[in-house]
């Protein structure tokens, strides 16, 4: 089984988190601060990161950052706060999942598992996509603009690969959540607007202006090849 990593400062909450954890057969490590985390991440090989965002230290959002520039390690934010904002600011930086506190033990392992799946390219049938001048692999989950690699976490690599799989078909953004993020979340359907944003940043020559990731007003979104 994979190796999660659990970061937090309390812990009474590592605790819980882990014996979940390991009940479902996964390794673990614990940190209870960012710099014992970041040294974990280098040395330690994990699989995912559960990851708080009030940390002493670097805290979780400046630990997400790092991550997020160095490597597509998955990472599911772990907070007491909820309002949009702040879950807006997370999956910016490249977060996977958000859960608030108090959070169910045995939900968060859930989306463990889910992320896990995603991240080791069990959804994208091992096949390739191209439009314009980038090309997606379905089998090694790579990404290139131009025959440059673009780096995509795993969840934009799934909206991108669902979005280019149907040219042409409007999705709400609630259609979006059930069938990418594929489970019941406690994010809004902003999560969806937060991605496509980054994902537009990313490959469209004017993000401004997309060419191939068009909203239609008052629906959704679709893909145009």
């Amino acid at each position: 089984m994979a190796t999660v990593l659990v970061v937090d400062d309390e812990p009474i909450v590592r605790d819980v988190v882990v014996r979940y954890l390991r009940r479902e057969g996964f390794t673990t490590l614990e940190a209870g601060n960012g710099d014992l985390a970041r040294t974990l991440i280098e040395t330690g090989d994990p699989s995912l990161v559960v990851l708080d965002v009030m940390l002493p230290g670097t805290d979780g959002l400046e630990l997400c950052r790092w991550i997020r520039s160095h490597s597509d390690l998955p990472v599911i934010l772990l907070t007491a706060r909820g309002e949009e904002a702040d879950r807006i600011v997370g999956l910016e930086l490249g977060a996977d999942d958000y859960v608030t506190k108090p959070f169910s033990p045995r939900e968060l392992t859930a989306r463990v598992r889910t992320v896990l799946r995603r991240s080791r390219g069990d959804a994208p049938r091992p096949q390739r996509l191209a439009f314009a001048d980038v090309t997606l692999d379905g089998a090694s989950r790579m990404v290139t603009k131009s025959g440059e690699p673009v780096t995509l976490t795993a969840r934009e690599f799934d909206l991108l690969w669902f979005l280019a799989s149907h040219p042409r078909h409007v999705f709400s953004r609630d259609q979006l959540m059930d069938r990418v993020w594929g489970h019941a979340v406690a994010l809004d359907t902003g999560t969806v607007t937060v991605h496509v944003r980054r994902l537009r940043e990313k490959i469209e020559a004017d993000p401004a202006r997309p060419a191939h990731l068009q909203t239609v007003w008052g629906v959704g979104y679709r893909f145009d090849p």
